[in-house]
């Protein structure tokens, strides 16, 4: 067997460790071997790339150069990948993962271009044709991940602003850049390959694609931004499918179709949980401005402190805890994990609910909790849970807010309106853990801060929970039977 054979056989094997790495991360308790899965897929695709170029370049004049250059990126990638991940916090992973996927964009977009200045020198002009027809769709598709994902990473760490950009006629000139793109794309096959005029439509078309890109993103509100991240994961698959049919790798057009399937799946599983039409994502046209501030009156909300709400929570018999981004924020999932020991050691049967689009990311509260070693059979979806309101004695919203809104379910002219939220104002008691009374990042009022059974417990989330958890501790508080301890 050849150099060739031997790669594309190792190929096919990291395929199929992708393929498993997938179907392990799928389930909690599969996940930490999904990620092996994914690592050892992931290093015989590199061991393989690497091998194949220095065997094709070793026979070349200067064929030293190019494997200095490939081994000093591997280099340079796996100092720096280490680096943002030791440091990045989990309220980070949103914008560094969609960093990440910029730079899957931009990949495809440098391969493209490298794809056009080389040309195609194949005998058969349809072979040429279907080349440039790749170098144009790679471009496109890079070009829009990754100014959409650079917009993402910038709404995601508030250095920029979280509100849709409604431009008017925003539909047609989504439509228009797609029509637009159409017709660069078929003067650019049909041209005269030896001229100038080729890198004049190509470049048209990369700025084209980038202004699209940033004009999809740009459009859509921040609170809709988990379904974002999932969309621009998809367009980063696709990038890659499109950069390997430009490459001949097989690799990646397998590696590229399973992210961006699984990505596009991912989008419209999460797009059915709020309601939203999953052809209005790929349109960024789903991104709804909030409209002016609520001045609703509705009436004054109740204030709690950790004592009160500690002996609530030893007199109840059933809790769930539904999480939300300030959870993150304030890194609370420890002593949330504590206080939930606590209760469930007192014979509270305690769960979570989890909104399919909680925090910034696709599963980021799951991630969060199985972190802090919260047993994954008490950590419920949003189906799962939400019947079960009625029964709950006292409910925890930590840091959650428009995923636990009642005028998503009541009020049709809200922003919100359609869009599943967890039904915790259904429960006998509900305590809401938040810095203060300001809505949430979707930019709308929340009415269930002001309900009868809800009660505000002001201040950082973490240092409340563990405010709770020291008075669970201390002898006043009441034990589930009445008695004091």
């Amino acid at each position: 067997m050849d150099i060739g054979s031997i790669t594309t056989a190792a190929y096919i094997v990291a395929s199929l460790f992708f393929i498993l790495s997938l179907a392990g991360l799928s389930k909690h308790e599969t996940s930490r071997n999904g990620l092996v899965y994914g690592m050892i897929g992931m290093a015989i695709a590199l061991v393989a790339t690497g091998v194949l170029v220095i065997d094709v370049t070793t026979d070349l004049d200067d064929g030293w150069i190019p494997i200095v250059l490939m081994l000093g990126a591997v280099v340079m990638g796996a100092v720096i990948g280490l680096w943002r991940a030791r440091i990045v916090e989990m309220t980070g992973m949103p914008e560094l993962i969609a960093a990440l996927h910029s730079f899957v964009g931009l990949a495809a977009v440098l391969i493209g271009w490298n794809g056009h200045l080389e040309g195609s020198h194949h005998t058969l002009e349809s072979l040429n044709n279907i080349h440039e027809a790749e170098v144009s769709i790679g471009i496109f598709i890079g070009a829009i991940t990754f100014s959409g994902s650079i917009v993402a990473n910038l709404k995601l760490s508030a250095r920029m602003k979280s509100a849709p950009l409604m431009l008017p006629g925003k539909n047609l000139i989504n439509v228009g850049s797609l029509v637009a793109f159409a017709i660069l794309t078929v003067v650019y096959v049909a041209g005269d390959r030896a001229s100038t005029a080729q890198d004049f439509v190509l470049v048209v078309l990369t700025t084209l694609a980038l202004a699209l890109g940033w004009h999809l993103v740009a459009s859509i509100g921040g609170g809709d931004m988990p379904v974002v991240v999932s969309m621009l994961n998809s367009y980063s698959g696709w990038a890659a499918a499109a950069s390997g049919f430009l490459l001949n790798n097989d690799l990646l057009i397998v590696t590229g179709a399973l992210v961006g399937s699984s990505g596009a799946y991912l989008s419209y599983i999460m797009c059915k949980a709020m309601n939203r039409s999953f052809i209005s994502v790929i349109a960024g046209g789903f991104g709804i401005e909030a409209g002016p501030s609520d001045d609703t009156d509705y009436g004054d909300y109740r204030e709690i402190q950790a004592d009160a709400a500690a002996e609530l929570l030893a007199r109840a018999s059933s809790v769930v805890i539904t999480p939300g981004y300030g959870m993150a924020v304030a890194q609370a999932q420890y002593p949330v994990a504590e206080l939930t020991a606590k209760l469930r050691a007192r014979g509270v049967d305690v769960r979570f609910g989890i909104h399919p689009v909680a925090g910034r990311l696709p599963g980021h509260m799951n991630v969060l909790l199985a972190e802090a070693k919260v047993p994954y059979d008490i950590v419920l979806e949003m189906d799962e849970i939400n019947d079960d309101f009625p029964d709950t004695d006292v409910v925890l919203v930590i840091g959650a807010n428009d995923t636990v809104n009642p005028a998503a379910d009541e009020d049709p002219g809200s922003p919100i309106a359609g869009m599943p939220v967890l039904k915790v104002w259904n429960a006998k008691d509900v305590i809401v853990f938040k810095r203060s009374m300001a809505a949430g990042y979707a930019g709308v009022q929340n009415p269930l801060f002001f309900r009868d059974n809800s009660q505000m417990l002001f201040g950082d989330a973490k240092d409340r929970v563990e405010d709770i958890v020291r008075a669970l501790g201390s002898d006043e508080v009441v034990t589930p039977a009445g008695a004091r301890r």
